[in-house]
């Protein structure tokens, strides 16, 4: 077999003896690639459900030596014999990415390495460019914004969210469109992406000239989030964890009593019987109907927490195994974990939520256990779903095995969530997702960062890797509020943290408390944190009361945003450079953010700290949010930081829509 390509009117072609190689526009702006050791598979998990009704103007035309282009408004694709493609910004030729050239011909930019049973481990390289700053990839611990010179895996974890977007400074953002275990080495001298497990490689690759650009081309590729309603933009009260409705909703009748905005107070996990049943268990909870019917004359919605684990003695268990909706495990039977029961630990099943039919179940599940109580927003735990990673390689999902899909499943599962609340007829359909993957944002999937430790050195983690998460496609999201492992609320450093943290997360697209305070118990189905209300913290009781007013005159102006988000794929909280990418400074700061486009937000994230330096962005002036202080635009200085707040500044000639105090 010989090799040709062929530029045909909409795509590029290229046949070789080991690889069937395919470009085509896939949306304005943007084009998608995909490569076969045997041929292109039109159908495959991932982003990318369907062609765009719109790529614009795009074009093909035959290049010199046997090759071609494609063009496609700000982006052209250039496909040499060879096989080797390069994309460049169409206006200007400038190289935004190109395949990596290799030593003496190998390794090719791209290998499919056989398995033995159809399936291929593959990778992709490309050149690298050491002042390329690069960003998105979901949320990781690392605390980097710029993840140049890391290796980043693909896989979902507790706290750690792979979705496989990467924004890069030179202008270009690339979806690795494939839900395989795997990783991204973003070396100095080469990109990497691995898939473990794979049938092809798939990618897509969008050109802008501003990070604005980038993430409209994306959402539109992968979906819009829905509008966020107004209740979701106020406070989020939660502990680990009331153990009864009366005790809940004796902490939602303080709230009203102190006079307190309160938006949602959540009912955590274990107030089931066992694992899988979706409702409650009537002896600590006799009246859900009541429950929140009460809540709803404070004003109040009730969260409940779901969990994908079924205990094989579950209302639904055998319902689910007679469908095939269950995780079967590829060593024989169901894969099987073991987690808390009455009892003691037990053996413990997964939902299968690449099924359709047990995306149903679930949803009946749960529609006969909440919905019908009046009960419409689900915080849905564990999603990853949280296995041993061994695990996750036998895992084999309705859509394939765990190697080749497993990174899909938080995406999946909120899909069931989405579409049982949308069947109903809800409108206002928000989740909140431990996990998720490239396109959870189009089923109203908000993230939160996990159980992560409650230390100032992760109030610093997370302030990188929310706004890691805003170019990787969620606009909603938040963290546990303190963190979620430990904290005494009667130490005073810890006191001091909490204020901190109150005065980040009330910048936050989502503003919410939780965690599991001291003293501590083991993990089992009887065990609950100590106190965690606003009012738990003794003498910073009000200033963090103060925070709470100042979200409450806030909540119109992050209305504003999370509507802007709805419509174009702007995150609310994003970098200094997403709004300024033409001040160089603003790429270097990784420790402030912009809330919206007028809203400059610098965190206090180390303990004692009165004061810090602020960078400024060019092009505009900034006026201090507390004193009134006018300062140009382009430097630093600075800025008070007393416990009782942080350094905010508006940009010069806007005025926030925000409520009186």
């Amino acid at each position: 077999m010989s090799t040709t390509v062929t530029v045909h009117p909409r795509h590029l072609e290229r046949l070789s003896p080991g690889e069937v190689l395919r470009v085509e526009p896939w949306g304005n702006d943007a084009v998608r690639v995909r490569a076969g050791a045997a041929g292109i598979r039109a159908a495959t998990p991932g982003a990318l459900d369907a062609p765009p009704s719109d790529n614009g103007t795009a074009y093909t035309e035959p290049a010199d030596a046997g090759g071609g282009r494609l063009v496609n408004g700000r982006i052209t694709a250039h496909l040499d014999a060879r096989g080797r493609l390069r994309f460049t910004r169409t206006a200007t030729g400038e190289e935004l990415l190109a395949d990596a050239e290799p030593y003496k011909g190998w390794p090719p930019p791209r290998t499919h390495t056989p398995h033995g049973d159809g399936g291929y481990r593959l990778e992709q390289r490309f050149a690298a460019h050491p002042d390329e700053r690069l960003y998105g990839l979901g949320q990781h611990l690392h605390g980097r914004l710029d993840q140049k010179g890391l290796v980043i895996e693909l896989a979902q974890r507790n706290a750690e969210v792979s979705i496989p977007l990467l924004i890069s400074s030179r202008g270009y953002g690339l979806l690795w469109n494939n839900p395989a275990l795997g990783r991204v080495e973003l070396a100095h001298d080469a990109t990497r992406w691995v898939a473990e497990r794979s049938e092809q490689i798939d990618y897509w690759v969008t050109a802008g000239d501003t990070p604005t650009d980038l993430m409209a081309s994306y959402a539109a590729a992968t979906g819009y989030p829905p509008p966020l309603p107004y209740w979701a933009t106020g406070f989020w009260q939660s502990r680990l964890r009331y153990r009864t409705q009366e005790e809940l909703l004796e902490v939602a009748r303080e709230f009203a009593r102190r006079e307190l905005p309160l938006s949602v107070i959540v009912s955590d996990f274990f107030h089931w019987r066992q694992m899988g049943d979706w409702s409650f268990d009537p002896v600590d909870w006799p009246d859900p109907a009541a429950m929140v019917a009460e809540l709803e004359t404070l004003g109040v919605r009730l969260m409940v927490s779901i969990w994908p684990t079924v205990h094989p003695e579950g209302t639904h268990h055998d319902a689910l195994h007679a469908t095939r909706g269950l995780v079967a495990d590829r060593h024989g039977g169901l894969l099987t974990q073991n987690w808390p029961a009455p009892g003691g630990f037990a053996p413990t099943h997964y939902i299968d939520p690449t099924d359709p039919a047990a995306r149903r179940l679930l949803w009946d599940a749960v529609r006969e256990g909440y919905h019908r109580h009046g009960i419409s927003v689900f915080w849905l735990d564990a999603c990853e779903p949280d296995i041993a990673p061994p695990l996750q390689e036998r895992a084999e999902y309705a859509i394939g095995g765990g190697r080749q899909t497993g990174n899909l499943y938080p995406r999946e599962h909120a899909r069931a969530f989405h579409e049982g609340l949308t069947a109903e007829g809800e409108e206002e359909i928000v989740t909140l997702n431990r996990s998720a993957w490239a396109g959870s944002q189009r089923y109203g999937a908000a993230l939160w960062s996990g159980d992560i430790p409650a230390t100032f050195d992760s109030l610093r983690v997370q302030i990188r890797a929310g706004l890691n998460v805003a170019l990787s496609g969620i606009p909603w999201w938040t963290t546990d509020i303190g963190g979620f492992h430990g904290g005494d609320p009667a130490d005073p450093d810890y006191q001091e943290l909490m204020v901190r943290w109150f005065q980040y997360g009330v910048h936050c697209p989502l503003f919410r408390l939780h965690g599991d305070r001291d003293p501590n118990q083991p993990f089992g189905v009887t065990m609950t944190g100590g106190p965690n209300e606003p009012w738990s913290y003794g003498p910073v009781y009000p200033l963090i009361r103060d925070q709470m007013l100042l979200r409450e005159r806030l909540r119109p102006y992050v209305q504003e945003q999370m509507d802007i988000a709805h419509r174009t794929g702007t995150p609310p909280m994003r970098p200094l450079f997403y709004d300024f990418p033409e001040d160089p400074a603003a790429w270097e700061v990784e420790d402030q953010f912009l809330l919206g486009p007028d809203l400059l937000v610098a965190p206090v994230a180390e303990p004692g700290v009165r004061a810090r330096s602020v960078y400024l962005p060019a092009g505009t002036r900034w006026r201090d949010a507390h004193d009134g202080t006018v300062h140009d635009g382009g430097g630093t200085v600075r800025a008070a930081a007393p416990l009782e707040r942080i350094p905010l500044y508006v940009r010069e000639g806007r005025t926030l829509p925000i409520h009186p105090a």
